[in-house]
């Protein structure tokens, strides 16, 4: 009788995964069998188990290891945007239980929720095949469609949940039938046996169905980072979610989508390289101007950052349309530093509106700088490094995306990203108007700052300023998280 050998599998890949959907379960478990009221200690324990993780995803730099027959990966990319995607997560849970607390749905599903995120993120980063990739972007949506309409008790919050699904399941059917073209023409989803397989062809830009694979998986993932033209989902989801999960998709869900889209075009289909980077030419403009030219109008300071959210993505785009060194490791080094200044920014929104949201305005902010200086200083600084002022870390994180494109000879490019940051500055310095400059009609005497948002807002700024003064440090690890892709 022949014996059935089961292949040795190398679980050391995934077991940040592991440990964290293990973690996740065991707190829907402790959520049933516990008493009701303060649901604080889920968030607490949620917080540490994210912070364990991390240094478990930190120990792995340095490493190459493959595993599941070259499905899963574990290389410094990977390491890299799971460390983007653990900081948006722990950042968030801290920001979560006091504002959830003060709008009636601290649900104990929350937190598990958030770690599920986490897991789908860390799958498409680390995928190195289509599959992998798909099954990381679906656990990721759908427990972020659950997150965006988590405050049942709000129409806005039911309203952005339903558009976030109806639209990201739309956006699911071209990326998967790209994903199913893509094997049509190579025969694999592996992206190292695409590449090879692609560079052995004689003209495969000639391949209708391999460039129709490459533009539907791109307009896919355009949805996910929500660039233009795909991006109308984008302000009104912004807008109804809970704050706190507004924060984490704008960042940890952006950040997943650049990562997938890095290591699919620049693993798999380098060969294409010339053709994809027309397309995302074009697209770069086209999501910075739309987002910079419709947050002028905004009023609402959530639809705002809804649209300058966007604009973020554009900029992204021009060091993914340049695909060198520089532009790539730009992208990483945004993510990382977006990530802080973006959270830091809806932390304090979230500190500054009342129950239900109901003074979500610019106006809103009237005062501020004079009736709680601190939080209006750490609001300055957010801003100003969204906005790409020195020293603080979007100012790096633009020039290195920017010189990517010159050194691959995308100058208008650059110029038209420089042009619109300088265009953004208004919406920004609109904001620092009204905290500075307008008489205050509010004491801002609920403002409560609990410690966890305190610990929040300290590791927001800390991460706006440092790598933004000393950005060597945290560029060196970008660029050597690009080498191996």
């Amino acid at each position: 009788m022949d014996m059935i050998l089961i292949p040795a599998v190398n679980i050391m890949p995934i077991l940040p995964e592991i440990a964290l959907s293990v973690l996740a379960m065991a707190l829907l478990l402790i959520n049933v069998f516990s008493p009701g009221g303060q649901k604080s200690y889920l968030a607490y324990i949620s917080f540490i188990g994210i912070v364990a993780t991390a240094v478990l995803v930190a120990s792995g730099w340095g490493t190459h290891v493959e595993s599941f027959g070259g499905s899963v990966v574990l290389d410094n990319f990977a390491t890299f945007f799971k460390i983007t995607f653990l900081i948006a997560a722990g950042m968030s849970v801290l920001i979560s239980d006091s504002y959830m607390e003060r709008e009636g749905c601290n649900h104990g599903e929350l937190y598990p929720l958030i770690l599920f995120t986490v897991v789908g993120m860390m799958l498409m980063a680390s995928g190195t095949d289509l599959m992998t990739i798909f099954l990381g972007l679906e656990v990721m949506s759908v427990s972020l469609y659950i997150l965006a309409g988590f405050n049942r008790a709000s129409k806005k919050s039911n309203e952005a949940g339903l558009k976030y699904f109806l639209l990201g399941a739309f956006s699911t059917g071209f990326l998967l039938y790209g994903m199913a073209l893509i094997y049509g023409a190579t025969g694999t989803t592996r992206l190292y046996k695409i590449a090879a397989i692609v560079g052995q062809m004689t003209l495969p830009s000639a391949n209708i169905m391999l460039v129709a694979g490459m533009l539907l998986m791109m307009t896919g993932f355009c949805f996910k980072i929500a660039a233009a033209p795909f991006h109308m989902w984008t302000p009104d989801v912004y807008e109804g979610a809970p704050t706190p999960m507004t924060a984490f998709m704008s960042t940890g869900a952006k950040a997943a989508g650049f990562a997938a889209l890095l290591r699919i075009f620049l693993l798999a289909l380098p060969t294409l390289q010339v053709e994809w980077s027309q397309v995302l030419w074009v697209l770069a403009v086209l999501t910075m101007t739309i987002g910079n030219i419709t947050a002028l109008r905004q009023d609402n300071i959530k639809r705002i950052l809804a649209y300058s959210s966007i604009a973020h993505a554009g900029y992204a785009l021009v060091g993914f349309a340049a695909g060198n060194g520089t532009g790539t490791a730009g992208i990483l080094f945004y993510m990382f530093s977006y990530t802080f200044m973006n959270i830091g920014a809806f932390a304090i929104i979230i500190l500054v509106s009342k129950k239900g949201e109901t003074n979500g305005n610019v106006s809103d902010f009237a005062g501020l700088g004079f009736k709680r200086p601190l939080l209006a200083i750490a609001m300055t600084l957010f801003l100003f490094s969204l906005a790409g002022v020195p020293p603080a870390a979007g100012f790096i994180g633009k020039f290195y995306l920017f010189s990517g494109a010159i050194q691959k000879g995308y100058i208008w490019l650059a110029i038209i990203g420089v042009l619109n940051s300088a265009a953004s500055a208004y919406y920004y310095l609109r904001i620092m108007v009204y905290m500075y400059f307008k008489e205050s009609t509010e004491e801002f005497e609920w403002i409560s700052i609990s410690a966890p948002v305190a610990l929040a807002l300290i590791i927001a700024v800390a991460g706006t300023l440092i790598p933004g003064i000393v950005p060597s440090f945290f560029l060196q690890f970008a660029q050597m998280a690009v080498k191996l892709i």
